[in-house]
Formats: C-alpha cells, sequence, structure tokens
C-alpha cells in the first residue's frame, strides 16, 4: 500500500473516529445532565466531557470545512476545550476525593478557581494573538505551529494533570467497598486517555515529511480509537456518581442508553459517510442512503428489544437477583386503578346486554361506608341511599361468610328498583362489595341458563373488584418501602465511599429540618382521608395528638387520626376574609378543597386559578408545611377543636 492510499484510508478512518467520539462524548454529557445534575462529581465530568466534544466537533468541521480562514478559526476555537480541559481534569480529581470524605480546607477550592482563570487566559490567547499557536497548515494535514508561549501551556497541562492523577490514588485508597474501589480504578485509567487525546501532539511536528504524515495519521487514528473506546468505558463508573438509585438499575439504565444512543449514532454516522460511496443494482446512491440509514435504526432497535433483556440476564439480572427480577415482571401482572375500571365496564356491560337491562353498577364497601367503582347506564341509585340500606345486613344471613365456590347459589336481593348481588372475597368469604342490576322484575327470576353466564359474569367482577383491593394495599406497603429503602440508599452513597462523616451530617441536617419521610406519611394519610389503609399508618398512631384523642372517638384510630389532620389544616386558615385566589390562603384551599372536601386536581386548579403544574407544586409546599406542623405539636396539649 503506497503512502498516498494509506493517507486518504487514514484520513477517512479519522473522519468516523472523530465523529463517533463527539457521538460519545455529547452522549454522556447528556446523560450526566439528565440523571445527577446536582452531584459534584457529575457536573465536573460534564465540564470534562463538554471539553472533549468541543475539540472532536471541531476536528469534524475542519474535515469539511475548505477555506483556510474558517479551518484556522476553528483550529483556533478547539483551544476552548484543550485550555479547559487540565482545569475540569483536577477539578472532577477533587470532588472525588471530596466524595471519599477528604474535603477541601480552601487549597484545593483555590487551585481550581486558579486553573480555571489560567485556562480562560490560554483561551483568549490562543483566539486572538499568535502566542499559543501560529501559522496554519494545510499540507499535509491540516495543523497549526507552536507559539512562543505554547511550552508554557505544556508546563500548565502536564502539572494539572499529574497532580489530578494523583488526586485520583488518593480517593481510591479511600475506598472502603471492593466495588467502590474497582470503580475508582476504572476512572484512574479511564482519565488518562482523554488527556492523551486532547493533548495537541500536532504541534510538535514542523513541517511532517510524507513518510511522517503517514505515521503522524496512524498515531492519530489509534489514539482516537483508544479515545471512543475509553470515554464508553469511562461511563460505567461516572454512572455511579448522583443517582441514588440500586447498582441494578444503573447498569440497566446505562446499558439500555448506550445501546440506543450512542451505539445507534455511530452506526448511522457511518451508513452517512459510506453508503453514498456505493452504487447498488444501478439505484443513485444519493437516494438509497435515506432509506438505508432509516433500516440501520430500525433493525437496531429492534435488535436491541430482543438483546437487551439476555445481555441485562447475564450481567446485570443474575442468580443474586431473584427478587429484582421477579419485581419486573410484577409491573407485567399488577391491576392498576384505571385497569380495573376499564374490567368492570366491560362486564357490567356484557351483564347489562345480556339481561336486557339499562344500568348496572359496582359498589366497594368498607363497613357502613359505599364508594361507586364502576357504572354503566343513567338510572343509578345515590351514595346515601345504599350507605342508608345498610347493606352488609342484607347479605350475612345468606352467604354466612363462608368462602365462597364455583357451585355456590348467587347471593340476591331486591332493592329499590335493583337486584343487588353479593360480591365476596375470594380470600376468605367476607363481603367486598355489592354489584346492583336493574331490576326487570319485583323479584329475582333468573333462568338456569341465565343463572349460568351470569354466575361467570358476576365472578368476575368479584374477582376484578378483590383485586383492586388487594392491590391498593400493596401500593400502599409499597409506597412505604420505596421510602424507606429510597433513605437507606441515600444515607448508603457517602458512606460506600468511605464519607462516613458526610453521611452523618446529611441525617443530622435532614432530622433538623424535618424528615422528608414523615411528609410522604402525611401525605399517604391525606389521599386516604375518608378511608384506606393509609389513614391508619403505625406512624400516625404513634402520634401522642392521636393516642390522646382516642378516647373521645369513641377509640376509632381512623377518626382520632382524621381529626388529627383536620386541626392541623384548620391551623393554616388566615385571619383574613376568605378568599379562592389571595397568595395566604393557598396552601389552606388546596389542602381543603383538595382532601377534606375531596374534590378533583383540574376542578382544585380551576378554582385556584393555576395550571396543574403549578397546583401539584404548590400541593407538596402544602403536605410539607402541614408535616411541619403536626410534627411541632407533638408533646404539646392537644386543646384545639375543629371549626
Amino acid at each position: 500500500m503506497t503512502n498516498e492510499l494509506f493517507i486518504l484510508l487514514s484520513r477517512q478512518i479519522n473522519e468516523v473516529l472523530t465523529a463517533a467520539t463527539v457521538i460519545v462524548a455529547t452522549s454522556m454529557l447528556l446523560y450526566n445532565l439528565s440523571h445527577g445534575p446536582r452531584d459534584r462529581v457529575t457536573r465536573a465530568s460534564s465540564v470534562l466531557l463538554g471539553c472533549v466534544s468541543a475539540i472532536y466537533a471541531g476536528d469534524v468541521l475542519v474535515a469539511i470545512s475548505r477555506a483556510p480562514q474558517t479551518v484556522e478559526a476553528l483550529l483556533r476555537f478547539e483551544w476552548i476545550g484543550i485550555a479547559f480541559a487540565p482545569a475540569a481534569l483536577f477539578h472532577l480529581s477533587d470532588a472525588l476525593l471530596a466524595t471519599t470524605g477528604l474535603r477541601s480546607r480552601g487549597r484545593r477550592r483555590r487551585v481550581v478557581r486558579l486553573l480555571y482563570i489560567m485556562a480562560t487566559l490560554f483561551f483568549v490567547l490562543a483566539c486572538t494573538t499568535d502566542l499559543i499557536v501560529r501559522d496554519l497548515l494545510l499540507h499535509p494535514l491540516e495543523i497549526m505551529q507552536p507559539g512562543m508561549l505554547f511550552s508554557l501551556f505544556v508546563v500548565y497541562f502536564v502539572v494539572a494533570s499529574l497532580f489530578a492523577f494523583n488526586n485520583v490514588l488518593r480517593a481510591r485508597r479511600r475506598c472502603l467497598t471492593r466495588a467502590t474501589y474497582r470503580r475508582m480504578t476504572y476512572l484512574l485509567f479511564a482519565l488518562i486517555t482523554p488527556m492523551a487525546g486532547i493533548f495537541p501532539f500536532s504541534l510538535l511536528f514542523h513541517n511532517p515529511t510524507e513518510s511522517g504524515t503517514a505515521l503522524i495519521w496512524l498515531l492519530i487514528n489509534v489514539g482516537n480509537l483508544g479515545i471512543v473506546l475509553m470515554l464508553a468505558f469511562m461511563a460505567y463508573p461516572l454512572a455511579f456518581f448522583g443517582p441514588k438509585k440500586p447498582d441494578r438499575m444503573i447498569k440497566a439504565e446505562l446499558l439500555s442508553f448506550m445501546l440506543r444512543g450512542p451505539i445507534t449514532g455511530i452506526a448511522v454516522l457511518v451508513v452517512i459517510l459510506y453508503v453514498p460511496r456505493l452504487t447498488v443494482f444501478g439505484i443513485p446512491s444519493s437516494a438509497l442512503m435515506p432509506f438505508v440509514a432509516v433500516a440501520t435504526v430500525m433493525g437496531l432497535q429492534w435488535f436491541f428489544t430482543l438483546a437487551i433483556p439476555i445481555i441485562e440476564q447475564r450481567l446485570i439480572y443474575t442468580d443474586d437477583q431473584e427478587q429484582a427480577r421477579q419485581l419486573q415482571a410484577l409491573s407485567q401482572h399488577l391491576l392498576t386503578r384505571d385497569d380495573g375500571k376499564q374490567l368492570l365496564e366491560a362486564t357490567l356491560a356484557a351483564v347489562c346486554d345480556y339481561l336486557r337491562v339499562p344500568s348496572a353498577f359496582v359498589a366497594a364497601l368498607n363497613g357502613e361506608s359505599v364508594t361507586f367503582e364502576q357504572q354503566v347506564g343513567p338510572l343509578q341509585p345515590t351514595v346515601e341511599a345504599l350507605e342508608a340500606a345498610h347493606i352488609s345486613s342484607l347479605f350475612y344471613s345468606n352467604g354466612n361468610g363462608a368462602l365462597p365456590h364455583a357451585d355456590a347459589p348467587i347471593e340476591i336481593v331486591a332493592w329499590q328498583s335493583f337486584w343487588l348481588i353479593a360480591l365476596r372475597s375470594g380470600r376468605g368469604g367476607r363481603l367486598i362489595g355489592v354489584m346492583g342490576v336493574w331490576a326487570r322484575s319485583s323479584t329475582p327470576n333468573l333462568q338456569a341458563e341465565e343463572k349460568a353466564v351470569f354466575r361467570v359474569l358476576h365472578q368476575r367482577v368479584a374477582r376484578v373488584l378483590d383485586d383492586m383491593r388487594l392491590q391498593a394495599d400493596l401500593f400502599a406497603r409499597l409506597e412505604d418501602i420505596i421510602e424507606t429503602s429510597a433513605a437507606v440508599q441515600l444515607a448508603s452513597e457517602n458512606v460506600r465511599y468511605g464519607n462516613a462523616a458526610e453521611a452523618a451530617r446529611l441525617t443530622q441536617q435532614e432530622e433538623a429540618e424535618g424528615s422528608p419521610e414523615f411528609s410522604e406519611v402525611i401525605w399517604g394519610a391525606l389521599r386516604d382521608f375518608w378511608g384506606g389503609p393509609r389513614l391508619t399508618d403505625s406512624r400516625l398512631l404513634r402520634l401522642q395528638q392521636v393516642e390522646t384523642s382516642l378516647p373521645e372517638h369513641g377509640g376509632d384510630m381512623a377518626k382520632a387520626v382524621r381529626a388529627m389532620l383536620s386541626r392541623a389544616i384548620e391551623s393554616l386558615k388566615p385571619d383574613s376574609s376568605y378568599s379562592l385566589t389571595a397568595a395566604e390562603w393557598t396552601l389552606y384551599n388546596i389542602l381543603d378543597l383538595r382532601f377534606v372536601k375531596g374534590q378533583k386536581v383540574r376542578d382544585v386548579a380551576r378554582k385556584l386559578a393555576m395550571s396543574d403544574a403549578d397546583f401539584y407544586r404548590k400541593q407538596r409546599i402544602a403536605v410539607e408545611r402541614l408535616a411541619q406542623v403536626i410534627s411541632g405539636r407533638e408533646g404539646q396539649p392537644n386543646t384545639e377543636t375543629v371549626r
């Protein structure tokens, strides 16, 4: 292979590798910004990735530029990445060291600021003067010549990089667990590669010969390939900083992102660069390229959909993650409230169609409280009428609380203009609700054939209602589990990197500011204000203000908690005249209308003249304020009454 052909091939390979570096670096930058922008390590690594992206984006534009002035402007602009990369690297190493508990006493912080000031100076000099770079060369490759102060930049680059490397070494020694020690080791070596790719080695070659140019292209391509691979490799340890999630979830998210993002982008890039150079069956390549690009994207997404579960099973959800696999499968089988309502509506419609009646409904029972779950048709009873009928007493004499079975008689009673059919739980035979069907006669008169079909539909309704109740309890317990595990994950994040002091400081700060977990407990109780498992959460029942008020509520725990919440809500009521739109009434109105009066979100937001997003934000503030009021009243005499 001649030098000319080798140089031409090297240029083409360099185009792909340079663009691939931009894709990988930019993808990692976007991933960081979307997963942990508040974390110091994530912010510092984002600056470094931004430097890499700027340099290689400039190289891509240089490769397609023709005017010498444009090429020189782009090469000078690349110094925004070249100049700031050492400062960003030291900034990242300082953040990693602080994560392990060795916080800066001011010296490292001052060094970071000094390095950014020096980077700004080098960038300005490179763009506006010939002191750093000068004299553009276009042949045999586009490079700048070093200026008078280039050696000073080399000293700055090397010293900053060495100190950054030493900081990461110190952080690695402070890691306590094998996993964090291993990830810090990955970072230690992964950070070397971007620095090797960022340094402008081309400035060290003066007027290269043709053979020297071939060697330069070989070194550039080998370096670019290493940078692409190491950037992708560096994404793994960096992903664990910022997100407060279990490691398996971080691995799964990163795997999906890398496959569907950078890998897909690089594949499409190869298609765009090389398909136009081909001719297939006489079809013009320019016309063929869009179809191949679209086919590549669709084919890769189909392949990843099949491959990701297999890869996750081999690398992430291994034998020691059996519970995680079961949780994944759980989401596919859960019956949400909306799912249940849709099934109930379809079944009630089938009942009405089969019996040729205009209306039917399903109501859930919670003691003497009645809640409509689904209704079909225009003729419906009121909740008050159903509660006044004491429905539970109509069926206990018929079913005696026995566990229902396939051949059990259907429990039907006539009530007003409806036939009421008992709905019993499949786990104990407890009466959980009632299905009402418009009565076609004063007494139930189902024929034998009708009974067989009606039994199937009736049992389906009972199972759906039973599952809805069971899964409502499950969701309530899951919320507690999620809150607890999130708190544990947050507390352990600093500990596993050796920063026990920081973890203790954050815990003390949370205790001083009021536990966010308690706000979530209050939030759950408000959602179940008129009945539900979260209203009688054990953490609420342990409150002194609830315990002392139990006698006046006849020992009814739900009423005692509801009264406590009502008193706290009323305490937020301003002294001024009532207003729906006044700012001082906002928190009280949200709690009163949304939870005490049980109105829908859209209705409350419309009354208070605010958008849904603004309503949810202020609702969270109102709940947190209510939790602070309740926490502040603990230990104080309960002398208030509900107004």
